[in-house]
């Protein structure tokens, strides 16, 4: 039976996430994996979350599994509002920050509207921008109107890098004088491993940013809970949208967020997972100089998980991949975090899965599939 006559006039927009296909092919733990986002489990609070849960549903009993309310738990929202400074209105839970992504866009987005974004730009929020019809423009080439800027401006995934508080001003400056909105993705913000902090564009600009978090990248990705900070009107319209979308997010989920926010759970974790990811980073830079052949260029990042490689002109990373993976090891194509397709002479490397005992043979693997090109 042919399905094609049932679709939305939507579904030609839908772009496959790259990432997520090899992950349906690939076993991860028998090959040198550095392609996905994965934190390292071994930053997982497990023990935490194990105390955590039992606190949680002595204090809450079946309220802990009822539905809640579409803004979240109270309790959670005022943890995330101490941690960062803003009122509790201006606080909104999401299932996770690519759901803040996507609402985002659902809620301001109309077919043929312009979004802005830098090149490169992460994946996910470019599947999300194609599949409601965004015109997606490079911030910097296009100059006319826009409804909304996305950046990730601390380590940014693909690149790793962080835009300057210069750089910040600048956006801010632009996005007053053009009127339009900037949504700020901040899910690596709290993973410095070098550097002095930025501060972020929501508080530059307030009244005209979303800034997204993620528990994801601190905590533990499986609880698919991350937060929106932005001026109330703008988040009415969220909670309204995301009535249809999930009714709430997962109550207990967020109620062990809390306890783990609130209590210094957090903080003490992120000592932990700062200094277990700086040690990986400096080690994936150490081999990268040690076995990449001449010509090879990639990013420094200060935190967060990724790095980008820039192969000399010639190169295909798209057209080495398979050759890659039968040999196996694996990252992403450059090229896809690009709106055209284009630069396809590059790659995002990712060093905070993979273990760093087999980081040197599969970084080393990967530059004699680059040599024999």
């Amino acid at each position: 039976m042919k399905y094609d006559k049932f679709f939305s006039d939507d579904v030609g927009s839908f772009m496959r996430s790259p990432v997520r296909e090899i992950f349906k092919k690939v076993d991860l733990s028998a090959i040198y994996s550095f392609a996905g986002g994965y934190p390292d489990a071994a930053t997982f609070p497990i023990d935490d979350i194990r105390r955590i849960s039992a606190q949680v549903l002595e204090k809450y009993g079946a309220k802990a599994l009822q539905y809640g309310a579409t803004q979240g738990v109270p309790e959670l929202r005022e943890v995330i509002a101490r941690r960062y400074g803003v009122a509790l209105e201006n606080v909104q839970i999401t299932t996770s920050s690519q759901q803040g992504i996507d609402v985002c866009t659902r809620v301001l987005i109309n077919p043929g509207d312009v979004v802005l974004t830098t090149a490169p730009t992460y994946l996910g929020a470019l599947q999300s921008f194609k599949s409601y019809r965004a015109d997606i423009r490079i911030l910097g080439e296009y100059k006319g109107k826009a409804k909304f800027c996305y950046v990730i401006p601390d380590f940014q995934n693909p690149s790793g890098e962080t835009m300057t508080l210069e750089e910040r001003q600048e956006l801010v400056a632009l996005a007053r004088e053009q009127d339009f909105l900037i949504v700020e993705d901040s899910p690596y913000r709290e993973l410095r491993y070098s550097g002095e902090p930025v501060p972020t564009i929501y508080s530059l600009a307030p009244e005209r940013t979303l800034h997204l978090g993620s528990f994801s990248k601190i905590f533990a990705p499986g609880f698919r809970l991350g937060w929106m900070l932005g001026p109330v009107e703008l988040l009415d319209q969220i909670y309204v949208c995301k009535q249809s979308l999930d009714l709430c997010p997962p109550i207990l989920d967020q109620y062990m967020a809390a306890e783990f926010m609130g209590s210094g759970a957090l903080d003490a974790n992120l000592q932990k997972s700062i200094a277990l990811y700086r040690t990986k980073r400096d080690l994936m830079l150490s081999l990268l100089a040690k076995y990449m052949p001449e010509g090879v260029r990639w990013t420094h990042p200060e935190g967060g998980l990724f790095l980008f490689l820039t192969l000399p002109e010639g190169f295909d990373t798209v057209a080495l991949y398979d050759r890659a993976l039968s040999a196996g090891v694996a990252y992403v194509a450059g090229s896809f975090f690009y709106p055209d397709g284009s630069h396809r002479n590059t790659m995002r490397m990712n060093f905070s899965f993979l273990d760093a005992s087999r980081m040197e043979a599969g970084i080393k693997l990967l530059a004699q599939v680059i040599q024999q090109k």
